[in-house]
This record gives C-alpha cells, sequence and structure tokens, in this order.
C-alpha cells in the first residue's frame, strides 16, 4: 500500500492542493496528516480529499470543535485522533504516528512498529532503528522551506 505523510501544513492550502494532486497521481491509497492544521478548512479538504486521512493534533490547530466536525461529518474520510500521537494498522504494518519529535525514537526502538511517523519541527528526516524506519516529512507550510 502506498502512504502519503504529511505534517505541519499552516493553513497553506496551495501546497496541500498540490501535495494531494501529487498523492493522487502516485496511486497514494491513505495519507496520514501529523498535525498543524491550523485552518477547520484544511479539516475539510482533507475530509472530502477522496483518500482516507488518519489525522491527529499538533500544537497549532486553531478551531478543534470546527476541525472534529469536519472529520465526523457522515461523508468524511478522515478520522481524527483525540491525541497529539495514535496509532494506525494499514495493509498489516504497524504505524504509530505523532506530531512531537520527542516521542519518534523511544517508540522506534520499542520493536513494535515498522514506521514511526512524526512532525513539529518542520525537518525532513529518515532514519531506520532496527526494522522500524523513522520519518519526519518536513513541512507543506512552506515556513523553513519557501
Amino acid at each position: 500500500m502506498k502512504i502519503a505523510i504529511i505534517s505541519d501544513i499552516h493553513e497553506n492550502f496551495h501546497n496541500l492542493f498540490r501535495a494531494l494532486e501529487i498523492s493522487r497521481a502516485q496511486g497514494v491509497e491513505h495519507i496520514l496528516c501529523l498535525g498543524d492544521l491550523i485552518n477547520p478548512g484544511i479539516a475539510k479538504t482533507l475530509a472530502h480529499c477522496g483518500l482516507p486521512v488518519s489525522a491527529i493534533w499538533g500544537n497549532n490547530d486553531g478551531d478543534r470543535v470546527l476541525i472534529t466536525r469536519f472529520a465526523l461529518a457522515a461523508d468524511s474520510q478522515m478520522t481524527m485522533s483525540d491525541k497529539t500521537y495514535d496509532f494506525v494498522e494499514l495493509d498489516g504494518k504497524r504505524i504509530f504516528i505523532t506530531h512531537y519529535t520527542e516521542l519518534a525514537r523511544p517508540m522506534a526502538k520499542s520493536g513494535e512498529y515498522d514506521l514511526v511517523c512524526y512532525g513539529h519541527d518542520h525537518q525532513k528526516f529518515y532514519d531506520k532503528e532496527g526494522d522500524c524506519h523513522i520519518v519526519n516529512p518536513g513541512e507543506i507550510s512552506g515556513h523553513l522551506t519557501g
């Protein structure tokens, strides 16, 4: 299964639309969103993007009530955790997603996961801990990367 990992959108609709366009073109089947949507409109976009989305909260997510309402809508394909981390299983792979950097390495070292994803610091990163891949996708927002 091909997944897209996105984080730290910070209201950048243009870059989000582009990321979704690329994801669809490359045959992505599921999106993991690691928080910092900021704008409820981002949640509405993800909820109706045509792909299943597993999302968590970041430290900068604005109107959580409206974001949750969009995620829980009857026609939504988005699930929104009530925490800044979650456990997801896709295609038999165990995945831990978190917004915060500090949880990534310990969860990877636990040996319980095939993939650990985190965001928050806006820096792309990849490493491996045993058989577990550790990924920070960087940012959608463009705050650091332009």
